[in-house]
């Protein structure tokens, strides 16, 4: 488990690990390995799930997750939900496709801050309910680094404008929500103004299908969904938390290639979920799922929470004893 889902290795090369120790473990029996662990942990991974759903701020982002299909791979999609502070769960969901339907699901119920990048698909999440859309500046940022060599002095200005913006979350890094909320008021919304006046000035003096036109065009779309951090000092400025989460789905991507059907995406899910979550709250997840393991089967349903990554950290010390198995440092 650590290996696949914390380590990034493909169930190929641990067969030839294995096989160097003297172990003969197939790819096939790891993966079916894989699945029942999956099946067992479930009852950790809905509960996570449901705290999730409990935050104030949910951070979220997807890529493609290739599924082996008939003659060719299907472009299945791996979803992030990440909570928030007082909700601190990496959440990983996997559907058939990158349709609206698998985020208005996990968020049925929701009804708070949904921080996303600029995909459509939200747009039906969140109609017609509570849910308050947030933006990522970072990627408004990047439109403009990108379009950069096409106009050179407006890609500049923008990209210190938004520095600029930045440069307040710098100061405001280790304050509190409140103290972080007063001083957005005092510095952002000024910088703000003026960045939305010139993108409004640079927007009628562009053609339509110029680069730069399409980065002055995607921040004022997203006008509302961008500024919504100016009014709330619990929501980042930035939507980097469940990009980096991303990349480390990526990089599995990259080693593993695939998945071999919709069972495998839901076990990628939820084992990446508690990968995730005991790298969040710096864990070691090869001794957290050990005692899962040797656990959970037996453990009260009415104390799960005992098991949730932070929970068990906090608790770890007094537990091991009761749980008979050797502290961390040993």
């Amino acid at each position: 488990m650590t290996s696949k889902f914390a380590d990034y290795l493909p169930l190929y090369r641990l067969e030839d690990i294995f096989e160097r120790q003297g172990f003969a473990i197939s790819r096939a029996t790891q993966s079916v390995w894989c699945g029942d662990v999956a099946d067992l942990v479930e009852p950790v991974y809905r509960r996570m799930t449901e705290r999730v759903r409990q935050s104030h701020v949910v951070a979220t982002d997807d890529t493609v997750f290739p599924m082996l299909g008939p003659g060719q791979t299907q472009s299945t999609r791996m979803w992030v939900y990440v909570g928030d502070e007082a909700n601190p769960y990496n959440v990983f969901d996997f559907t058939l496709n990158r349709g609206r339907e698998g985020p208005k699901e996990f968020l049925k119920d929701y009804t708070e801050v949904l921080l996303a990048d600029a995909y459509g698909g939200y747009n039906g999440v969140v109609a017609g309910n509570a849910i308050t859309r947030a933006g990522c500046w970072s990627h408004a940022r990047r439109k403009f680094v990108e379009a950069e060599k096409t106009a050179p002095e407006i890609a500049r200005e923008a990209v210190d404008l938004i520095g600029q913006l930045f440069a307040v979350e710098k100061q405001a890094k280790d304050v509190s929500v409140a103290e972080r909320l007063a001083l957005r008021q005092t510095q952002s919304p000024p910088v703000l103004a003026e960045l939305r006046r010139k993108l409004l000035t640079w927007k009628e003096h562009l053609l339509p299908k110029h680069p730069i036109a399409e980065a002055v065009n995607y921040t004022l779309s997203q006008w509302e969904e961008l500024t919504v951090f100016a009014r709330d000092g619990a929501v980042p400025i930035d939507n980097n938390v469940s990009e980096r989460e991303m990349k480390r789905v990526v990089l599995n991507r990259k080693n593993s290639l695939f998945v071999g059907n919709p069972r495998g995406g839901r076990t990628a899910a939820t084992l990446a979920s508690l990968t995730s979550s005991c790298r969040r709250h710096e864990m070691d997840p090869q001794l957290y799922f050990m005692q899962l393991l040797m656990n959970l089967p037996s453990w009260p349903a009415n104390d799960l929470d005992a098991w949730l990554p932070d929970r068990w950290k906090q608790a770890h010390a007094g537990r091991c004893a009761a749980l008979e198995i050797p502290p961390l440092d040993s």
